[in-house]
């Protein structure tokens, strides 16, 4: 889990890299200095963890701990990404890690300028004429990474 945490740093050092607006850039740094942080402390507990003979509770308890908040900062990095890549991302280099990651990033936001067209277009109105939400959310970085990729012809 922590060194999953240290490559979506990376990720988000990239995603501010390439940012063009200077207060999403300023959020992803913050973002992935935290998750760094984070990253780092679930390392260094789960070292001790190891090194104790006897797994105590309170040791394990600190663990999953450590293990929730570095989720929940995680989160918070792939939502300030979001963020960022919906005002805009500058070109990185072709033949990269930076052009991979920019590449997933438009992939996501693809999807999302789609399905919001989508909802536009099809929704349901009700007596007023207002658009009715449904229940199929948005597509998010955070569903992205947790989902294997799906192939078009897919539903």
């Amino acid at each position: 889990i922590a060194s999953d945490g240290q490559a979506l740093v990376r990720f988000g050092h990239i995603v501010a890299k390439h940012s063009l607006d200077q207060r999403c850039r300023a959020e992803v740094l913050r973002a992935a200095e935290q998750t760094h942080t984070l990253s780092s402390q679930l390392s260094m507990v789960a070292s001790r963890v190891k090194a104790v003979t006897a797994e105590s509770r309170s040791s394990l308890e600190l663990l999953v701990s450590n293990a929730r908040n570095l989720s929940q900062a995680v989160l918070h990095l792939l939502k300030a990404a979001e963020v960022a890549c919906i005002k805009g991302l500058r070109q990185p280099p072709p033949d990269s890690e930076e052009a991979e990651v920019a590449a997933f990033c438009m992939d996501w936001r693809k999807n999302l300028l789609w399905h919001r067209a989508k909802e536009s277009l099809n929704s349901d109105r009700d007596e007023l004429g207002l658009r009715k939400t449904q229940a199929r959310a948005e597509p998010t970085l955070t569903s992205m990474v947790q989902e294997p990729p799906q192939t078009k012809n897919s539903p």
